[in-house]
């Protein structure tokens, strides 16, 4: 554990991205297999399970420092992150390390000393060893730096500023292999060990990944706005397929050695959310059939999806019953081929890709019962004989159910990541309203000390009625403001604060912002009886009174003709 601290120590101090890639470099090649693992697992961001929340952190922190609660309130919200918070208030008072743990190997820690301490009792009757008590032992036996990261490990929060990229970059440095080659094998679920770690660092060709793998999926950057009259991709609309951005849930639906499998592009097996789709490939791919493409909730003899909020109903389920299967039968739109009879398909040409898909869904959709509505579809390609008729054909996309265009270039293999150049997203303009600033939070990490989350409102009521309209919270924003405005805007919260709840401001209705958002729905459980669908801040409408904001009865005016709506 010492030395991944001491990694943790020197990656925070290093900006330079050489010098961090040569420190993974050398902690790879020094750790034992099983550590590299755990370590490789950690820095990738995997290690999400949450062991003690960061309250309860703090507690534990309270009940052994002699702080008052005040004191330790008012320190988190100025750090802005528990593991942190805590780190600092105990090493005030830490008595010296004696016999510490900390000289035990990252793998013990990870498998054998942190996760017991999410199960300790909490000791509130009395009844043996509390987890509090558990705590504070640990604590008693680390240096500064080896308590911090090991608070972060139990909230689940290690973050060090390395993204996956340079992880892979050095990972690729003391292995010899492609970064593209490592990324395939870490797809699918890497559960630390010392032979996954031997599995991921064997020689090209040499063993290859588990049946279940799916693909690093690639992802399509913005379209740029093209110059005044010029195209907005190279060469002529021939050389590129168009397609609809669906607006559902991107995976790879894989049928290999028997067995099948559906990933999200988030990797999480979605296997028993959606066992139609399995059964549906298991019955009509061929074996070493991969493909990339969009699930999506489409009803028998629609001529479009259902709306997102549709979709979400089978998230997350382990055993969806009848009536939830056929209220909201689901479809995989398929719009790649990635591996065709076990052969990897990635560095063909988009073009030819299509046509082997293009050939194999009808096939399948042949043999199912459902015509029309089969499980298993392509995604169409749109006509395009000019790039004039691109806007012309993106307004089209809300009819469609889908949230815009896709623009590929047919010449181009199927990429890992977010490589600029290849596909395009060309989204729809999204929906915008004017609403009033209400209430305000402080952020988390380095924005702790500003006030960065938003909720706004709009109008409702009669304004001849008695006391006239009312603002009603409608959505939450937390993007879209640069480091200029939310440092001013900022300030004029802290001027403007009317009243406090905790760690909430309420302020003076009088700052209007013109939200952008992609679609709204009914909700029950929000006071406006509206959720709102991926709100941000478009501007700060400094020209506008907070009379003028829009009203519900805008926002429900666009809930009927939303195609989040249903």
């Amino acid at each position: 554990m010492q030395t991944f601290c001491r990694l943790y120590e020197q990656l925070d101090c290093t900006t330079a991205t050489g010098g961090r890639v040569r420190l993974l470099t050398a902690y790879f090649a020094a750790a034992a297999p099983v550590d590299a693992a755990w370590a490789l697992h950690c820095l990738l961001g995997r290690q999400r399970r949450r062991l003690i929340t960061g309250r309860r952190l703090r507690e534990i922190c309270l009940e052994g420092c002699g702080l008052p609660a005040w004191l330790v309130d008012d320190c988190h919200a100025q750090v802005g992150d528990s593991a942190e918070t805590v780190a600092l208030l105990w090493n005030r008072q830490r008595p010296d390390p004696t016999a510490s743990r900390a000289a035990l190997p990252l793998h013990v820690w990870m498998e054998q000393i942190l996760p017991p301490l999410a199960t300790v009792a909490r000791g509130d009757q009395g009844e043996g060893p509390s987890q509090a008590a558990a705590v504070h032992d640990l604590w008693c036996e680390l240096a500064p730096a080896e308590l911090l990261v090991v608070n972060k490990l139990l909230t689940g929060g290690f973050r060090v500023g390395v993204g996956p990229g340079l992880v892979l970059q050095a990972l690729a440095a003391f292995s010899g292999l492609e970064v593209s080659l490592l990324q395939h094998r870490l797809m699918g679920g890497f559960v630390p060990s010392s032979m996954a770690w031997r599995d991921l660092l064997a020689p090209a060709g040499a063993g290859g990944s588990a049946a279940s793998s799916p693909y690093p999926f690639f992802l399509a950057s913005p379209l740029p706005s093209p110059a005044a009259g010029g195209a907005p991709l190279p060469g002529s609309p021939d050389g590129w397929l168009v397609e609809w951005k669906w607006d559902g849930i991107r995976g790879q639906l894989i049928h290999r050695a028997g067995q099948t499998f559906l990933w999200s592009r988030g990797e999480e097996l979605i296997n028993p959310a959606f066992p139609e789709l399995v059964a549906a490939a298991a019955a009509h791919l061929p074996a070493g059939t991969v493909l990339d493409g969009e699930v999506l909730v489409w009803p028998a003899g629609a001529t479009q999806p259902a709306p997102f909020h549709q979709l979400q109903r089978r998230l997350g389920r382990k055993a969806p019953g009848a009536r939830l299967l056929a209220d909201c039968p689901a479809v995989f739109v398929a719009y790649d081929l990635l591996e065709m009879d076990g052969d990897d398909w990635r560095e063909r040409p988009l073009g030819q890709r299509r046509a082997g898909l293009e050939a194999l869904l009808p096939a399948a959709a042949a043999e199912t019962t459902d015509g029309p509505g089969c499980r298993l579809r392509l995604s169409p390609a749109l006509a395009l004989a000019f790039w004039d008729d691109l806007e012309c054909l993106r307004r089209q996309a809300a009819a469609a159910g889908a949230e815009g265009l896709m623009l590929k270039d047919l010449g181009s293999p199927y990429r890992a990541g977010r490589r600029r150049g290849s596909w395009w997203k060309h989204k729809r303009e999204p929906h915008t309203l004017d609403a009033v600033l209400l209430y305000a939070q402080a952020g988390s990490g380095r924005r702790a000390n500003l006030y960065t989350d938003y909720t706004f409102g709009l109008w409702d009521g009669d304004p001849a009625a008695d006391g006239g309209p009312q603002l009603v919270p409608f959505a939450k924003a937390y993007s879209g403001l640069d480091d200029g405005e939310i440092r001013e805007l900022d300030r004029w919260i802290r001027r403007h604060t009317r009243e406090r709840f905790g760690p909430v401001r309420a302020v003076e209705p009088l700052q209007v912002f013109e939200l952008a958002f992609e679609g709204l729905q009914p909700s029950s459980r929000h006071r406006s009886g509206i959720a709102v669908r991926f709100p941000r801040i478009a501007r700060w409408r400094r020209d506008k009174p907070a009379a003028e904001a829009d009203s519900l009865a805008s926002a429900r005016a666009l809930l009927e003709v939303s195609p989040d709506a249903g």
